[in-house]
């Protein structure tokens, strides 16, 4: 309490139960973790003092401070703010708070804002994260660029956004995701990013293109396509994901493709401007007439690819794998790229999975139920 309105508390006591009175509120004690409004009293250098009807004012400072400091500077001395009490009183007798979570419901509004009037704002290059780069945005918000948001200032490339304040505009809000997304070439390259908005509209689920391979990642590879306009020819990227890569499992895309390597794709998803493409799609699945060809109790060819604690993954053909339940397995042992003959147990289409059994070749070493 300031010593003004200390003065009049005191000069209003009349007896020794206003008193009392007087000095329950002065020792009203706060909870960590607990939320109470208060009004701001002062605003400087890197702190904030709010009352919020403790014995002394409570403080936002150090690292708090600095995570809300895009929020701080539109607030003023005398507005109402909810605040989260860090420490009911740290080593010098203050009470420390936070005001994040206010903070968070405004940025929250300031991105939704950005992303309706198309307003630019600035943000900064922090790490490298599937296909993009992850960025600090104002309010201590973070955010995602996609590579394909990025322009050829930046040769499409989210390395070198790294440590970079770069100029970029809201593509999308998702505040139950906890997902901000931001595009770098609405700023550098708006009157392309248009160009190529239209041309995709055009693009049709199905449409076939040869492509060539201009980012190799864990996930998938990065593909630019061509497509004829009046004014030229224009490039549009898209992803093919692991899983569309082939029919067969892939470990490791980086074995299979690289840079600058040509493949044949088709357009399987335009969803949100996002273009998605499929290698394997070109090629017929060879799970479509699976129970014609593996029939149950037939013996077949098979090779082992992987031994787990399940049991042994057999591959009968490219894109085509069964397990041997490790049940089936009892005094036998098996290695990776052993060749063994099977025989068929049972197939589950929808889950595309089968189960097989080993052929004994030698009944005194071989056992199976």
């Amino acid at each position: 309490m300031k010593k003004t309105n200390k003065k009049k508390a005191l000069a209003s006591v009349q007896t020794m139960g206003d008193l009392l009175k007087l000095g329950s509120k002065e020792a009203v004690g706060f909870k960590k973790g607990q939320s109470v409004k208060g009004k701001i009293t002062v605003i400087k250098n890197k702190s904030i003092f709010i009352d919020i009807g403790g014995k002394t004012d409570a403080v936002v400072l150090g690292k708090e401070f600095e995570f809300v400091k895009d929020y701080v500077s539109d607030l003023k001395i005398g507005d109402e703010i909810e605040v989260q009490v860090k420490s009911p009183e740290n080593d010098k007798g203050q009470i420390l708070v936070s005001i994040r979570g206010a903070a968070s419901g405004y940025g929250w509004s300031y991105f939704t804002e950005k992303e309706k009037s198309g307003g630019e704002i600035t943000v900064f290059g922090k790490e490298l994260n599937r296909g993009g780069v992850v960025v600090t945005a104002p309010f201590g918000f973070y955010g995602f660029i996609p590579g394909s948001q990025i322009g050829s200032k930046f040769d499409g490339d989210p390395e070198k956004l790294l440590n970079k304040k770069v100029k970029a505009k809201v593509l999308e809000v998702d505040q139950a995701k906890n997902r901000l997304v931001f595009s770098e070439r609405l700023v550098s390259e708006p009157n392309k990013v248009g160009e190529e908005s239209d041309a995709i509209e055009d693009l049709k689920l199905g449409d076939a293109f040869e492509a060539e391979v201009v980012r190799v990642e864990p996930f998938g590879l990065f593909v630019r396509v061509e497509k004829m306009l009046k004014e030229g020819m224009l490039r549009l990227e898209g992803l093919v994901h692991i899983s569309e890569i082939s029919w067969e499992k892939i470990d490791n895309v980086a074995t299979v493709y690289k840079s600058k390597d040509r493949v044949s794709v088709v357009l399987v998803n335009k969803q949100d401007g996002r273009l998605q493409f499929s290698i394997k799609r070109l090629k017929d699945d060879p799970w479509k007439e699976i129970e014609t060809k593996y029939q149950k109790d037939k013996e077949f060819d098979g090779e082992v690819t992987k031994i787990a604690n399940f049991g042994a993954l057999v591959r009968l053909e490219p894109g085509v794998e069964g397990l041997v339940h490790i049940s089936k397995l009892a005094g036998t042992t098996l290695k990776e790229g052993e060749k063994v003959q099977v025989y068929i147990e049972s197939i589950d289409v929808a889950k595309r999975k089968i189960s097989l059994g080993l052929v004994a070749t030698d009944k005194k070493n071989m056992l199976y139920k």
